[in-house]
C-alpha cells in the first residue's frame, strides 16, 4: 500500500505493508487525512518517532477482528492513543488513554499512522461519523475534540470574559468552539484575513497591534506556542484567573513566571480530547472548519502537501487517499 513515512527524511513508498488488524482491532481504509503541526515537528526529530505519519484521518472500516462487527462498512474517525488494559492502570480504567504510561500513539508513538491507505486500531477508539458530517469536516474531529477538552476541564461562567491568543489552526477551532459553545470569546490575531474566518461565525476578533493589555480576563487561552503569546497571556490574566496553554511552548529565552504567584493565577494544560462533543457539534452544524482548509492533494503529492504546510498563510493541508 502506498504511506506517507519518516525515516530520518520524509518520503513516499508505494509498497509499505499492510497492516493486519490484531483482537480488538479494525482495519481502516483511508479515505481523508489532514496535515497538523506534530506531524512537521515529527519530520525535525520530535518525538524520535520513525514510521508512518499521521493522526487526522477518517475513512470506512474494512475488517474487525473483533466479535463486535456493528462498525464494519461505517464511516469512522479514530482517537489517537489506546492504553495498555492493564487492571491496575487508573488511567486506562477512566479511559485516559493519553496519559497511560504505556500507550501507542498514532503516526506519533509506537504505533504507524494513518496517512496511509489503511491502519488499524481498537474498535474502542474508533466513532462512527454521523450521515450528515461530511469527510472534509470529519478530519478536524481530533483538533476539535482538543478544543473541546477546554470545557471538560474548566468550568466558564456565563458572566467571564475569555480571550484566545493565536489565529492559527488551533486558535481558530478553539475559538470557533467556545462560540458554539455560548460563550463570548475574544480572538486575538496578527493576521486579518484568518481572524476574518473566525469573524463570519460570529466570532469577535482584534488585530493584536490594536488590543489594549491589561489585567481583565477571566480566561485566556494561549494558542500561539511562543514565548511572546505566553507573556501577552500572563499579562491580560486577571488575578485568581486561568491561564489555558493549549499550545507546546518552548523557551527559547528566559522568562518571569512571577505575575503567576503574585496574581495567583491558575495554569491549566489542556491537550486531547473526547470525541464524542466534538462529533456532536459537526453532527448539529455548530462549527463550519471548511474554510480552514487551504489545499487538498492527493497522497502521491504527500511530499508537496508538506511544504506547502510549511507555508506561512497556511491553515490547514488535506490529503486525499
Amino acid at each position: 500500500m502506498k504511506a506517507v513515512v519518516f525515516d530520518n527524511e520524509l518520503k513516499l513508498v508505494k509498497d509499505y505493508k499492510k497492516p493486519v488488524p490484531q483482537k480488538g482491532e479494525a482495519l481502516v481504509r483511508v479515505t481523508l487525512g489532514g496535515i497538523c503541526n506534530t506531524d512537521y515537528e515529527i519530520t525535525k526529530g520530535y518525538m524520535g518517532y520513525v514510521g508512518v505519519l499521521g493522526h487526522e484521518a477518517v475513512g470506512v472500516v474494512e475488517e474487525i477482528n473483533d466479535d463486535d462487527q456493528s462498525l464494519l462498512g461505517k464511516r469512522v474517525v479514530s482517537e489517537i492513543s489506546y492504553g495498555c488494559h492493564d487492571p491496575n492502570c487508573r488511567y486506562c480504567a477512566e479511559k485516559l488513554y493519553r496519559h497511560c504510561p504505556n500507550r501507542h500513539t498514532l503516526g506519533i508513538w509506537k504505533k504507524d499512522g494513518c496517512f496511509a491507505e489503511y491502519f488499524t486500531m481498537p474498535v474502542e477508539v474508533l466513532f462512527e461519523v454521523p450521515e450528515n458530517v461530511t469527510d472534509e469536516q470529519a478530519v478536524f474531529v481530533e483538533p476539535l475534540a482538543a478544543a473541546c477538552e477546554i470545557t471538560e476541564q474548566l468550568h466558564i461562567k456565563p458572566f467571564e470574559k475569555v480571550v484566545v491568543l493565536g489565529d492559527g489552526k488551533l486558535g481558530l477551532i478553539t475559538a470557533l468552539t467556545l462560540k458554539a459553545q455560548n460563550i463570548d470569546v475574544l480572538l486575538v490575531g496578527k493576521h486579518q484575513n484568518k481572524l476574518d474566518i473566525a469573524k463570519a461565525q460570529g466570532v469577535e476578533t482584534i488585530l493584536l497591534q490594536d488590543l489594549k493589555v491589561e489585567k481583565i480576563y477571566d480566561v485566556v487561552v494561549e494558542a500561539t506556542g511562543s514565548i511572546s503569546g505566553f507573556e501577552t497571556a500572563l499579562a491580560l490574566t486577571k488575578p485568581r484567573g486561568t491561564l489555558v496553554l493549549k499550545s507546546t511552548v518552548a523557551a527559547s529565552k528566559e522568562f518571569n513566571l512571577a505575575p503567576i504567584v503574585i496574581d495567583e493565577i491558575t495554569v491549566l494544560g489542556s491537550r486531547c480530547g473526547q470525541f464524542g462533543p466534538a462529533l456532536r457539534l459537526l453532527e448539529g452544524n455548530k462549527v463550519d472548519l471548511k474554510p480552514l482548509i487551504s489545499a487538498t492533494y492527493n497522497v502521491d503529492d504527500a511530499i508537496e502537501a508538506f511544504e506547502k504546510n510549511k507555508e506561512k498563510d497556511t491553515l490547514k493541508v488535506l490529503l486525499k487517499f
